[in-house]
C-alpha cells in the first residue's frame, strides 16, 4: 500500500496525484481502494467509466478506480487523480476523481467520479491500498500536495 501519515490541517485543499501497477496478479486490471484516517467506512461514490466500447456508470461505497493489473502490457501504469477540497472542516468532505487505466489500446478505461466522506474529522491519512492483494510494482507513485487559499 501507499500511505500519508500526520497530515497537517493547514492547508485548505488535499490533491492527490498517483500513477501505480499490479505487482502480479491475472487480471488485466486491479482496484484501488483507498482509506481516510484508518477506516474505509462513511464513503460513497458515484462513477462513470469507458471502456472500449462500453460504459459504466455506478454506485459503490469502496472501489475507487482501475489501475493495470499483472496481466496487462508491460509497463503501463495508471494515473489518478483526487481533489479534496475543505479536508481538515468538520463537515463531510466531497472528493472528485479521474483516472485512466491502459492495456495496450485493447482495454484501456477511463473513469470519473465524486464521492462523499460522511465524516467531520478532519483526513489526518490516507491510505491507497490494492483490493486484489497484490503489491503496487516498483517505481509506482504517489504524491500528496496541501493546496491553501491565499
Amino acid at each position: 500500500y501507499l500511505e500519508f501519515t500526520s497530515i497537517p490541517s493547514t492547508y485548505t485543499d488535499l490533491m492527490i496525484k498517483v500513477s501505480v501497477r499490479a505487482n502480479g496478479g491475472s487480471n488485466n486490471h486491479d482496484n484501488y481502494l483507498i482509506d481516510f484516517n484508518g477506516s474505509s467506512a462513511n464513503q460513497s461514490y458515484r462513477t462513470v467509466s469507458g471502456f472500449g466500447s462500453s460504459t459504466d456508470s455506478r454506485s459503490t461505497t469502496s472501489y475507487i478506480f482501475s489501475f493495470p493489473g499483472g496481466n496487462s502490457t508491460a509497463n503501463t501504469f495508471s494515473n489518478a487523480e483526487w481533489y479534496i477540497p475543505n479536508y481538515a472542516s468538520s463537515n463531510y468532505k466531497s472528493i472528485s476523481m479521474d483516472n485512466t487505466s491502459e492495456n495496450n489500446a485493447t482495454d484501456g478505461q477511463d473513469t470519473l467520479g465524486a464521492g462523499l466522506l460522511s465524516s467531520t474529522s478532519a483526513i489526518s491519512s490516507i491510505r491507497i491500498k490494492n483490493n486484489e492483494s497484490n503489491n503496487f510494482k516498483q517505481y509506482s507513485t504517489a504524491y500528496l500536495y496541501g493546496i491553501k487559499n491565499s
